[in-house]
């Protein structure tokens, strides 16, 4: 089928999903298109009390479905039966997500859409697989550790993979007996809208899932600092990670996961292959534009084979063109937005300043929309901006290095620990070093996730706190009690 639609002919959801009712709202935020500049839609802003009435349905919907006391087979089945309705309104769903974000309509349809089905069918099989444990006493005693749903969990969710986002969370909330307030990002809400009309579809009790819209400033902060909400999930920058743990002690304690920023090394060893590591770089800074937590922004690569590297890389950026994600050729993505992109244009240009040179890109790029070059600077140092900050565009940096402690002192980070690439055929090398890079992940030989759901993600140092995806994802979403019974 061809993928391909006119952005002009969709009807958008512009409202609050509240007890299994959609409601529409007026506009304060507005919304432009990343990949031609257009304003099409305005984002309304959820202030506390429209967040307290989706705590409320979330409450009553927990209390009249006992979703969380339920047989957890029954979970298991309405979770396989939402996962099927994804499937089935993948093109919907693509064309929805596709028109506000930065992912091609293509890629949602293969990729981003089809493991989020995957994902919430993975945790859907906790449900009744995972629960409370016997635990060894003395013959006097029985000790156990029951676990039990949080209640209502808080979940907000970022612009760069809305709907995989989105499944992240949801997914083993629910799973686990949750019901779930959801904030996607004022700028990309349309899918995360449709995903929770679907699930009522699929035989959701009506209220499990609230999504309501709105900014960090507001509404963000009404769900992190509300007394109901039991437990906070978040993906997104640092700073918002910062003011999400400044708010929650300020109104109360919680439990909270934070997947946060990154600004992930890819070490290449003389000894690797290297159009496999050229591929997997250049993949890891040009998918989504670089717009990616995890991307493999900092190159460091053994200094006698930089040269051959380098030029396999510059001519991979070379073949990147520019398309609206509403076409089904598109295969790179638009700056989300204009202000975005003013910036890593600005930390490009700070970094050349500081000695650093453009080896390709640094540019924006001639076509409608937010697009920006794939980008490759050398000459920097550890104190360049291109290597502390974090960019979140297509800007790869290079720096050489002789020998493995210099690679590890230089893929070391002062801020941040998400994740970490490294490509040699030694594989005593490749486990001692894994060993002592400070990064919740770890790459050798490739630069991906794959679809084994079980590898949770999450960073070290400021990058975050907890897991997402994994066991760890579906046991962050209930408590435990130690019961002692003497006999």
């Amino acid at each position: 089928m061809d993928l391909s639609f006119d952005p002009d002919s969709l009807s958008l959801p512009v409202g609050h999903f509240i007890g299994g009712h959609f409601g529409a709202a007026n506009g304060v935020i507005p919304m432009h298109r990343p990949s031609d500049g257009k304003a099409y839609a305005e984002c309304p802003i959820a202030d506390a009390s429209v967040v307290d009435q989706a705590v409320q349905a979330a409450k009553a919907a927990l209390k009249e479905s006992n979703w969380g006391g339920v047989r957890p087979r029954e979970r298991l089945n309405v979770l396989h039966r939402w996962a099927d309705l994804i499937e089935k309104e993948v093109e919907t769903l693509a064309q929805l997500e596709a028109v506000a974000s930065t992912r091609p309509v293509g890629q949602l349809v293969d990729g981003d859409i089809a493991i989020s089905a995957e994902q919430i069918r993975f945790f859907a099989e906790f449900a009744d697989k995972e629960g409370s444990d016997l635990v060894p006493t003395d013959d006097a005693n029985i000790g156990m550790v029951m676990t039990e749903p949080y209640g209502v969990v808080g979940a907000i969710t970022p612009w760069n993979f809305p709907i995989n986002m989105a499944a992240w969370k949801l997914g083993p909330a629910l799973a686990a007996g949750n019901a779930v307030v959801l904030k996607p990002s004022e700028m990309t809400p349309f899918s995360s809208i449709y995903l929770a009309q679907l699930a009522v579809r699929a035989g959701l009790p009506a209220g499990l899932i609230n999504v309501v819209l709105g900014d960090g400033a507001t509404t963000g902060q009404a769900i992190t600092g509300h007394p109901e909400i039991a437990k906070i999930s978040f993906t997104g920058s640092t700073r918002a990670g910062s003011a999400i743990m400044e708010n929650i002690a300020r109104t109360g304690i919680k439990p909270m996961t934070l997947e946060l920023g990154g600004k992930s090394p890819q070490i290449v060893f003389a000894d690797a292959d290297l159009d496999k590591a050229a591929a997997a770089v250049t993949a890891s800074i040009v998918g989504n534009a670089g717009q990616a937590c995890v991307a493999g922004s900092r190159l460091i690569v053994e200094r006698k084979i930089a040269a051959e590297l380098i030029d396999a890389i510059r001519n991979q950026m070379k073949g990147v063109t520019p398309a609206p994600t509403w076409d089904a050729a598109s295969r790179y993505s638009p700056i989300i937005s204009e202000k975005q992109r003013q910036r890593i244009d600005a930390i490009v240009s700070a970094t050349i300043e500081a000695g650093g040179e453009c080896l390709a890109g640094g540019t924006r790029m001639e076509a409608p929309g937010y697009f920006y070059a794939p980008t490759l600077m050398a000459g920097v140092d550890q104190n360049s901006p291109a290597i502390i900050e974090e960019i979140f565009g297509p800007v790869l940096t290079l720096q050489t290095f002789e020998d493995e402690e210099e690679a590890l002192q230089l893929a070391d980070h002062p801020s941040y620990g998400l994740a970490a690439g490294l490509f040699t055929r030694d594989l005593s090398r490749a486990i001692r070093l894994t060993r002592r890079l400070q990064a919740g992940t770890v790459w050798v030989n490739r630069y991906s996730r794959s679809r084994d759901h079980i590898l949770p993600t999450g960073g070290y140092k400021q990058s975050g706190i907890g897991k997402d995806l994994g066991r760890e994802a579906f046991q962050a979403n209930r408590k435990s009690k130690s019961v002692l019974i003497s006999l």
